[in-house]
């Protein structure tokens, strides 16, 4: 089962108040299901441009390589020519930075994906594993 309407609008809700509680920078939000669909998306008022572009390219990365887009980053320092190379494959939807998070169930099976942009790569990251995991799932950014 993937992830539902109703907890994608949840995960969205918790990202952006995490991003409000600490004092983040307007954010986007992504929530892709297991396919690299867009379940729901969220864009806070004052957001720059291209964030829903940036934001899903964090998730659909992580969903695209199995791993969060930390792990992403990572790898595209140690090995940039695949990096670039999947990117190019993915038609330029890879964003090789933190803030694309895999959703997992208890069971460690990938449910979908979120990916947050609007403040530092961090703190992207880290409301998006917040939210997933008040949400009652895993969250892996590795």
């Amino acid at each position: 089962m993937s992830l539902t309407l109703e907890t994608a609008q949840s995960i969205i809700a918790d990202a952006l108040a995490a991003g409000q509680q600490h004092g983040f920078k307007p954010l986007t939000v992504v929530v892709l299901d297991a396919g690299g669909h867009v379940i729901a998306a969220a864009r806070q008022d004052g957001a720059s441009n291209n964030r829903f572009e940036i934001a899903q390219g964090k998730a659909y990365g992580a969903l695209a390589l199995g791993m969060g887009s930390r792990a992403i980053m990572e790898r595209a320092e140690q090995q940039a020519y695949f990096i670039a190379a999947a990117t190019a494959t993915l038609g330029g939807r890879l964003i090789p930075v933190p803030g694309g998070v895999l959703v997992r169930d208890q069971d460690g099976a990938i449910k979908g994906a979120v990916g947050i942009s609007g403040d530092s790569s961090d703190n992207d990251e880290s409301a998006a594993s917040t939210a997933i995991e008040a949400a009652g799932l895993t969250a892996q950014v590795d």
